[in-house]
């Protein structure tokens, strides 16, 4: 297969996973090869798929495109929902603040991983606020940040408890304050 054909292949939405890792395999290191399996993966596991979830070729492909030099294919491996946990601690430590972002929305990200994001820059802490796997505590000092969008994105958990829509019920921003009280009605009439 050319390089040509295998871009070609690589837009098809139907391509079997087992062909994605294939050609994968046969242009290590091509970053616009690399580029397109990402995006086609996505569109396969963008949705968490029970079946997908051992596929041992699911797994080589993740862990073969976390090592990319291309940011966009390792953000790709970063947000995914069947991105192995080791993969997800290696991300965490990206030099790009995107792939961290993103690794800190990953439902699947396990709590110690998240605490240690908890003490990233801003883009990595809006990414957490709105993670329903960020542990309580540190939702709770998340809307304290600083940074409005922080806070909204804290209200717009769905495991965002009580007590911090109560707190933000006060918030010096007019629209935090708003949020705020929409989703502690929501959470009263529930």
């Amino acid at each position: 297969m050319t390089h040509e054909e295998a871009i070609q292949a690589l837009t098809c939405k139907t391509l079997p996973i087992e062909k994605l890792h294939t050609i994968v395999k046969h242009f290590p290191g091509d970053i616009p090869i690399e580029a397109a399996a990402a995006m086609n993966l996505s569109l396969h596991t963008s949705v968490h798929a029970p079946s997908l979830e051992n596929s041992e070729q699911i797994v080589s492909l993740l862990t073969l495109l976390s090592s990319s030099q291309d940011m966009s294919v390792r953000w790709a491996v970063a947000k995914n929902p069947h991105t192995p946990v080791s993969i997800l601690e290696q991300l965490s430590c990206d030099e790009v603040n995107l792939v961290r972002a993103l690794v800190a929305t990953n439902i699947n990200t396990p709590k110690a991983i998240l605490q240690k994001l908890f003490n990233d820059e801003k883009i990595v802490r809006d990414g957490l606020s709105g993670n329903p796997s960020t542990p309580h505590k540190l939702l709770h000092v998340l809307a304290d940040d600083s940074d409005t969008m922080v806070r909204m994105r804290v209200l717009e958990n769905a495991s965002c408890p009580k007590e911090v829509c109560k707190k933000l019920l006060g918030d010096s921003a007019p629209n935090v304050r708003e949020a705020a009280l929409k989703k502690y009605q929501r959470l009263n009439d529930a």
